[in-house]
């Protein structure tokens, strides 16, 4: 999927909104504090402008105060919790490698709040500043209307390398930003130059919290997407998030090298948005690996999965994760085959292994374009209903996949098939399908099991009925839940899977695989691995 769709007005908005922002907020010369490696206080109450800042007794008063101040390597700024402005926080300087500034609370009581209210594009901002760790703040940015909106903004442009910025124990929320720009919502990085080329070194995005926003929870942007100009970004992680109310996608990552996106929690994506979108996915990204997540509630057939490997991209790993109750099903793989190599590489050698999806409708693994050398195993797709469901579906999108290969997955579901699209409705995204591989070409499987009523495939070692799993569809909420996934002692499932080299090491649950030979089918290893 293109997540740029409209793209020329996207764009265009896109810079436009940098050219005004740098242009207005840009005008008022920053006043340096009077020393560096200092504390400063912001009381919202009791605060005084006038005050030197540097006490909890005489703090400043007004974010203006915050925004016209450059800081210093090792400088602290504290917000007092139960406060709340209005506005924008956007404070200058930057820190340095052994001493990144830092802004955060003092006091108790709620979180200090910075209240956008749509009178500006970023309620927070940073931008052409690196080493910077920012953490414990509420902030919205609800205006009258939509528009193109951010809660928190990290930005740099015609800057090179920013480094070590870390987003942190945030709540972000209520941003009623526009449905056609994927880059506004919740938390957004974006990294642009036409006379420089700009990119993040250490970029963190933890433990925060992000609901009810529009469009997208956290998403990047990059001009440096297209391979005649890569720049990717390094050392991107997304770790520990949780996001409920999404009008778009949940969690984008785009132009990176090697991000990891872990144990985050997305529910309700896709809530609002007449585009395409996904709960966790990548585009443009090379080396992703995405694990420990969870993904449910995902809205729509447009796209709808919880998890996406997307074009222009090599070597993705989607491992170790959770899946329920998506309306487009479990995972897509995809490539829009009819950009030249100067923009995109495709989609290469994505690996989906040991994750468990339980009642995702309507499609469970869907291949799409051109996709090469996909290796997907040791998956547990369930579905408990009677409900028609692809469990793999194989569509053209300027091209067909190619060298695709299922071993050790258990797909079970009553009302399954494994097909290919032989047309798609445009208003809701339901694809009409037909059985087989559609014009895929080197299409590989060997050693699943299938229960339900799928024509049998040519797949060497099939098994063909009950896996008999412990307790199977009582999943809820975390991925402990999913210990009912686990093979009963009479499993046919259980020591008579194929080994497949270079597996990851271990299991949903941690299990090693090392002395496992053969391993069980299905993403939990339930035999005891003693093999020498």
């Amino acid at each position: 999927m293109n997540p740029f769709l409209n793209r020329p007005t996207s764009v265009i908005l896109f810079v436009a909104v940098i050219f005004c922002v740098s242009g207005s907020l840009f005008a008022k010369t920053p006043v340096p504090p009077t020393n560096s490696s200092a504390i400063y206080y912001l009381d919202a109450l009791n605060g005084n402008d006038q005050n030197t800042g540097s006490t909890p007794q005489k703090p400043w008063k007004s974010l203006s105060k915050i925004n016209a101040t450059t800081f210093a390597p090792g400088d602290t700024i504290l917000l007092k919790a139960g406060s709340v402005w209005e506005g924008q926080l956007w404070p200058k300087g930057s820190g340095s490698p052994s001493q990144p500034i830092r802004l955060g609370r003092y006091g108790e009581g709620p979180k200090p709040a910075i209240a956008g209210k749509g009178l500006v594009e970023d309620a927070v901002l940073l931008r052409n500043q690196e080493y910077w760790e920012i953490e414990d703040l509420d902030v919205s940015n609800h205006g009258a209307k939509s528009g193109v909106r951010r809660g928190v903004h990290v930005a740099v442009e015609n800057f090179g390398e920013a480094h070590h910025i870390l987003l942190r124990r945030m709540t972000v929320h209520d941003v009623n930003g526009i449905d056609d720009l994927k880059a506004n919502g919740g938390v957004i990085y974006t990294s642009e130059g036409n006379r420089k080329a700009s990119r993040f070194l250490d970029l963190r995005i933890e433990e925060n919290e992000i609901y009810h926003v529009d469009r997208n929870g956290i998403t990047g942007w990059s001009d440096t997407w297209e391979r005649s100009k890569w720049y990717p970004s390094l050392g991107v992680i997304v770790r520990g998030n949780k996001l409920h109310d999404i009008g778009g996608d949940g969690i984008l990552i785009v132009a990176t090298d090697g991000a990891l996106i872990e144990r985050n929690e997305v529910g309700k994506a896709n809530q609002r948005s007449s585009g395409y979108n996904v709960a966790i996915w990548s585009w443009s990204a090379d080396n992703t690996i995405v694990q420990y997540n969870e993904a449910w509630g995902t809205k729509g057939e447009r796209d709808g999965e919880g998890f996406d490997s997307d074009w222009n991209s090599r070597n993705t790993v989607i491992q170790y994760n959770y899946s329920h109750d998506n309306d487009g099903g479990f995972v897509l793989i995809c490539d829009e085959g009819n950009h030249p190599v100067s923009e995109s590489i495709g989609n290469l050698d994505t690996v989906v292994r040991y994750n468990i999806s339980q009642n995702d409708r309507n499609r469970g693994i869907t291949l799409s374009g051109p996709v090469k050398n996909t290796r997907i195993y040791n998956n547990t797709i369930y579905e408990g209903t009677d409900s028609p469901v692809d469990v793999v579906l194989f569509t053209d999108w300027f091209g067909w996949p190619q060298a695709t290969h299922f071993f050790n997955n258990i797909f079970y579901a009553s009302g399954a098939r494994i097909g290919h699209a032989v047309s798609r409705s445009k208003e809701t995204g339901h694809h009409s399908s037909a059985v087989g591989f559609g014009k895929s070409e080197h299409t590989q499987f060997g050693s699943n099991v299938y229960f339900g009523r799928i024509e049998k495939l040519e797949d060497l070692h099939a098994l063909i009925g009950d896996p008999e799993f412990v307790a199977p569809g009582r999943g809820t909420s975390g991925l402990e839940t999913l210990k009912g996934y686990a093979l009963g002692n009479a499993s046919t499932a259980r020591r008579s899977g194929v080994v497949v080299p270079e597996n990851g090491g271990k299991d949903f649950f941690g299990v090693p695989l090392a002395r496992c030979e053969p391993p069980d089918r299905g993403a939990i290893q339930t035999s005891a691995c003693d093999n020498p």
